[in-house]
């Protein structure tokens, strides 16, 4: 196998990736960028498909990696960094014990919830402390399909995420170069390179089945019945990903 510093992404994967990062104008010359690195598939194939391009690309531009420890018992993300060590990629490692922060101060939102506003409110203050200007994130295609329907289906909103847009302080550009591509793309190149993934990601998530899971179950069925469900919902949602991107309009 190659060495782990140049494992190339599949040329599908690094399409789809490139496409979404012109379309929106997610990377420019000069950026620093910072990304959540949960030792799940999805941002270590992000990993390497940024990297990727930080050797090829006409621009010049550094990628360093940040993970958030919620300090969970049967979570262990720690083994990420003799990898990272082993890539010679800036790494940042924050331990912080959000389960039982969770405990004191969550009121009605799930742990979950609560766990994701945790951890974005470290990864803004690290870019700030450490001089980064964009923060990457590996949500991909399924997971804008899945927000968009629970969204329109509990709260009567059209809504999913955005692929590039600026925080509400206005200080750090929020990117996601996987909103063209899909789940299984991430995991077959997570599978076929080995990948050291970090099994569940969080076991307080997949110990009960969540409403996402249900939406993932609906699409996948609705998929074996119509293969261009993707590429309708993926057309359909294009106004709501590109909103707040000073780029919406060159999305094709």
């Amino acid at each position: 196998m190659k060495e782990r510093d140049s494992l190339k992404p599949p040329k599908s994967l690094l399409r789809a990736c490139g496409r979404a990062i012109a379309d929106y104008g997610m990377i420019r010359d000069g950026d620093r960028i910072l990304l959540g690195l949960s030792g799940g598939k999805d941002s270590l194939a992000l990993l390497h498909i940024l990297r990727h391009f930080q050797r090829h690309a006409p621009i010049r531009f550094h990628v360093a990696a940040l993970t958030v420890d919620p300090m969970i018992d049967g979570f262990d993300p720690s083994v990420l960094k003799p990898y990272l060590a082993g890539l010679g990629v800036e790494y940042h490692y924050i331990a912080q014990p959000i389960a039982e922060q969770a405990e004191r101060h969550m009121e009605k939102d799930s742990f979950c919830a609560f766990c994701s506003r945790m951890k974005r409110g470290i990864m803004y203050t690290t870019c700030r402390k450490e001089g980064f200007n964009v923060l990457a994130l590996a949500q991909h295609l399924d997971d804008l399909a899945e927000s968009f329907l629970m969204s329109a289906f509990h709260r009567g909103q059209l809504r999913t995420m955005k692929a590039c847009y600026r925080n509400d302080a206005d200080d750090v550009r929020v990117i996601r170069p996987l909103v063209y591509a899909r789940e299984r793309q991430t995991a077959d190149f997570a599978a076929s390179a080995a990948l050291p993934v970090v099994p569940d990601n969080c076991p307080a998530c997949f110990s009960m089945p969540t409403e996402r899971e249900h939406f993932k179950a609906l699409l996948a069925d609705e998929e074996r019945r119509s293969k261009t469900l993707f590429r309708n919902l993926l057309s359909a949602m294009r106004p709501l990903i590109a909103e707040g991107s000073e780029e919406a309009g060159r999305s094709a």
